[in-house]
């Protein structure tokens, strides 16, 4: 067991680091429109539904105003649309738009290869456990009282 002393939410951030560069790298080679890695957060988590943008930055943990800029560069790249929303005439629902699902499935396509040679470098039953670990529900975080000084 490889232990390098770092905290658990540095690594796992690193982790999402390598999945983002190689996913990024992989659609500029393939000509796609380029997209920030804010912008790919925000893509990953839109559902089919769609969502406001102030439920984007919720999901992505990001200010409104940064999910608002990255709502708009994909408004404008034409991945994601702005629809009324069903149920409050002040708001928008961000939808993807055609082009963006079929980014989003090429995209989870590059995606399922990325998780397959990270298989290859750390073992399959490594990646299973790692995916069983952060698919399993973590309950609500806990309430931890900082250590005394």
């Amino acid at each position: 067991m490889h232990t390098t002393g770092r905290n658990l939410p540095g690594l796992l951030g690193e982790a999402r680091r390598w999945f983002e560069e190689a996913l990024l790298r992989a659609l500029e080679k393939s000509g796609e429109v380029p997209v920030s890695p804010p912008q790919v957060q925000l893509f990953a988590v839109l559902d089919e539904q769609g969502a406001t943008v102030s439920e984007l930055a919720q999901r992505t943990g990001v200010t409104r105003q940064t999910a608002h800029q990255a709502v708009h560069g994909l408004v404008d790249a034409g991945l994601l649309e702005q629809c009324p929303h069903p149920s409050s005439a002040r708001q928008r629902l961000i939808r993807r738009t055609r082009e963006g699902e079929r980014v989003h499935r090429r995209a989870s396509s590059i995606l399922a290869e990325l998780e397959e040679r990270l298989a290859e470098r750390i073992g399959r039953r490594s990646v299973d456990a790692l995916r069983d670990a952060l698919e399993t529900p973590w309950g609500d975080p806990p309430s931890v009282e900082p250590p005394a000084e």
